[in-house]
């Protein structure tokens, strides 16, 4: 299994994540399959959120509260808030904790907000989660971000460690350079929307494509057993770039890329 440090965290993660958000529609109890199948074969990276509704206690429930056999320290849980005022980021933060079965998350992400958040800028975000990095209660800084303009401010405002954004091989040149500009900047990667909402037919060609950039960290949404199994195959057997995955993406640029819905369901309800 690769590893690589998630840009200037300096954690040591799987490079292939598991995305948490899909298991809301998972029991509790076929989550915890799941995720201990993830764990056993190498997957130490998690991200939730707290407005994936049950997503943070199924994670809790899968590892068992941690234990000898899932200990903490062996397992990297991103988590986010929603939160873009102080008073908001400390109650999402408790009710995180609580929820996961944790006294720490190792990185805590502003989610998708609709500014990025500063040192001072009189909304009190960024200093709430300032004073939670030095208290211990989270040890690395995110953002998480559907914009191009605002992952670009957050990367340039040196403040955050790393950088969620959705990218995949149907993305264009733009958010592209995120991802440059993340790697030039060392801060980590973290893509979501890898298979573009479903768009993307062959998870094969996203795996292969995803995995040719050396400082992304795919997080794949997994649901069922059979989508995991998927994801296993590939990591125990990478596929490469070849001629017949490089004519399926053609293809399906031609017919998708553009202005296409990724199915993140951010622009609901409609304005």
């Amino acid at each position: 299994m690769a590893q690589i440090i998630l840009g200037k965290t300096g954690l040591k993660v799987e490079k292939n994540g598991f995305g948490a958000l899909p298991i809301q529609r998972a029991t509790f109890d076929e989550t915890k399959e799941i995720v201990q199948k993830a764990y056993a074969n190498g997957i130490n990276f998690y991200d939730t959120a707290r407005a994936y509704t049950d997503s943070e206690e199924k994670l809790n429930y899968a590892f068992e509260g941690f234990n000898e056999k899932y200990p903490r320290e062996s397992i990297i849980i991103a988590s986010k808030t929603q939160g873009e005022n102080r008073k908001d980021i400390e109650k999402d933060i408790k009710v995180s904790l609580d929820n996961l079965g944790t006294d720490y998350i190792d990185l805590y992400q502003i989610h998708n907000p609709s500014f990025c958040p500063t040192e001072g800028d009189g909304s009190g975000a960024y200093d709430a989660l300032f004073d939670l990095l030095d208290e211990g209660i989270i040890r690395h800084i995110g953002f998480t971000s559907h914009k191009v303009e605002l992952a670009e401010e957050a990367i340039n405002s040196g403040l955050y460690e790393t950088i969620q954004f959705p990218f995949s091989y149907l993305t264009g040149q733009k958010e592209l350079a995120i991802v440059e500009k993340a790697r030039a900047n060392n801060l980590g990667f973290i893509a979501m929307k890898a298979m573009s909402g479903g768009l993307i037919g062959s998870s094969k060609a996203a795996y292969a494509y995803i995995n040719s950039f050396d400082n992304v960290v795919p997080i794949w949404g997994v649901q069922r057993m059979s989508e995991l199994d998927e994801f296993l195959s590939y990591m125990k057997e990478e596929p490469k770039l070849d001629k017949d995955l490089e004519e399926i993406i053609r293809k399906e640029r031609e017919e998708l890329q553009g202005d296409f819905c990724r199915g993140c369901g951010y622009c609901m309800p409609c304005p």
